[in-house]
């Protein structure tokens, strides 16, 4: 038993003097870095000019291909269609998902098309 208070007497007062000597937390300084880096600007696009009418005009329709969607873009497609008998109604399915880019189509509607309706989603 004495054996055990003397080795105990012995780590107490070996740990007391290494912590003794160090310094108070308060003075310790760190430097912290933003993991999300620098941001660049966000480039603001303005929206289109609205049309004055729809005749005559090319508008898409483009579906992203969500799940279970395109039941309502056909049913939308077919309602336009009577609604606006002078307009163009162009269908298109969307490369990808909704966040993968189309080139593709994008210069196709920008080149033909007036405007464009994009089925999200949701």
């Amino acid at each position: 038993m004495m054996n055990r208070a003397r080795c105990s007497a012995l780590v107490f007062f070996f740990l007391a003097g290494l912590f003794a000597g160090s310094t108070p937390a308060q003075d310790a300084k760190i430097t912290v870095l933003n993991p999300r880096g620098i941001q660049p600007q966000i480039r603001q696009i303005p929206m289109a000019t609205r049309p004055t009418t729809l005749e005559g005009k090319t508008i898409y329709i483009v579906d992203t291909r969500y799940p279970r969607t395109r039941e309502f873009v056909e049913e939308l497609f077919k309602v336009l269609t009577e609604k606006y008998p002078r307009t163009n109604w162009v269908l298109r399915d969307k490369f990808g998902g909704y966040i993968d880019d189309d080139p593709k189509l994008w210069a196709e509607i920008k080149e033909k098309g007036h405007g464009m309706i994009m089925a999200t989603g949701h």
